[in-house]
């Protein structure tokens, strides 16, 4: 490579690898998904890049610089699928719930109290909804996932506020919108960006929006739904928030054995409990997931 390209493509890769540190330590203060899908882009194109220099500054090859930066690219995307693949595997043979229970929180009030979580509590509460319960659900590790239900003035929509605990020690938020009619359809719009691969219940109307972060912009996406559906909506009142929330998880978990996502369980010993078709499911969107930020339609 010509000196001038050569120095053109380190000074590129330099600010690269800046922009990375950067969201890493972005990403670490403030927990976004977002963020997160740009730093791994980053990463990937600094490896590519920095692998395809070094090989040709240092005489290993004299292939193009595009031929060795494509082949690192595809070499990174090997490594961490067989990362991922462990992964995947590793959570199937753990202890964390895949269908996580939920209990009653004690600590109503436990409400984080970051600015950006505040402003969360102070759009709802300026919008008529009220919180009905908290609960939480524990993963193992220490890690305990925090649930507020609120429920709109009109008490046909609930919202789920969830905080997610990050591995950094801070919190991601995310967010549910739910609304049912009297023959049991379910419209579902939420935001999450961790992975499921499973399958939802025909009833279920779900739309899974990773990339809309603002508990606003979910709330009027939800709300052009139900007028879009032509459905009537009814009242959630006599339903308990906790009973509902735990029947869904045996319903997902219920319908993920019978449809071949899970194992059944008396398989479940020797070879886990999420089945081959399962994680490669979860795999292809842990994928779209990480690096597009897209959940999977079913």
């Amino acid at each position: 490579m010509e000196t001038g390209n050569s120095l053109l493509a380190i000074n590129l890769l330099v600010c690269v690898a800046l922009l990375s540190i950067f969201l890493v330590y972005w990403n670490n203060r403030w927990a976004s998904p977002i963020v997160a899908i740009f730093s791994r882009w980053m990463r990937w194109i600094l490896f590519a890049g920095g692998m395809a220099l070094f090989s040709r500054e240092f005489g290993w090859t004299d292939r193009p610089f595009w031929v060795l930066a494509v082949s690192a690219f595809l070499f990174w995307f090997l490594i961490e699928t067989m990362f991922t693949w462990f992964a995947i595997q590793a959570l199937s043979r753990s202890s964390i719930p895949l269908f996580p229970r939920f209990t009653e929180h004690s600590q109503s009030n436990d409400w984080p109290v970051q600015k950006r979580f505040l402003h969360v509590r102070e759009w709802l509460r300026k919008n008529g909804f009220q919180q009905i319960q908290s609960l939480k659900a524990d993963l193992g590790f220490d890690l305990i996932v925090r649930n507020f239900i609120f429920q709109s003035p009109d008490k046909k929509i609930r919202v789920q506020v969830i905080f997610i605990p990050q591995r950094s020690g801070n919190l991601t938020i995310c967010f549910s919108f739910d609304s049912i009619t009297d023959d049991e359809t379910r419209v579902v719009t939420d935001n999450f960006y961790t992975p499921f691969g499973g399958f939802y219940p025909e009833s279920w109307k779900h739309l899974r929006k990773t990339w809309t972060r603002s508990i606003e912009s979910l709330y009027r996406a939800h709300l052009k739904r139900l007028r879009k559906s032509k459905l009537t909506f009814v009242e959630w009142e006599e339903r308990d928030p906790l009973m509902d929330l735990n029947e869904q998880q045996l319903i997902l978990e219920r319908l993920n054995t019978e449809l071949g996502f899970l194992y059944p369980r008396d398989l479940r010993e020797e070879y886990g409990r999420i089945s081959t078709e399962g994680r490669y499911r979860v795999w292809k969107e842990v994928w779209l997931l990480n690096y597009l930020g897209k959940s999977v339609s079913r």
